[in-house]
């Protein structure tokens, strides 16, 4: 492995582990959690679930066969599967695989 390949790893690495460690240093348990922090903390996971929503959906184009069919019926089952099991990850994988059953094999 080259220096300069070695280099670009090492500096990621470092700047990972630090991404990671910092709350913790500026969060310590001995000091009262800030109002917005907490804020954010509740509000950003909607946030971002609606964003990648948004972003998975862009292209789907509802002139054209099959008129985002795949697409509507593998939201409602994801919707449906979360509101059954209240499992996220369960949701998205079931989705995930529902999606590319119809869209390979069905439509």
């Amino acid at each position: 492995m080259n220096m300069h390949a070695l280099g670009i790893v090492a500096v990621a690495a470092l700047v990972t582990a630090a991404l990671r460690f910092l709350p913790f240093a500026v969060f310590r348990g001995d000091r009262e959690t800030p109002p917005y922090i907490a804020y954010l903390g509740k509000v950003l996971p909607f946030a971002i679930m609606g964003m990648l929503v948004v972003f998975c959906l862009k292209g789907v184009s509802l002139t054209a066969a099959p008129y985002g069919l795949p697409e509507l019926i593998a939201c409602v089952f994801t919707a449906g599967l979360h509101v059954w099991k209240r499992n996220t990850l369960l949701s998205i994988a079931g989705g995930t695989a529902v999606y590319m059953v119809l869209v390979q094999m069905v439509f």
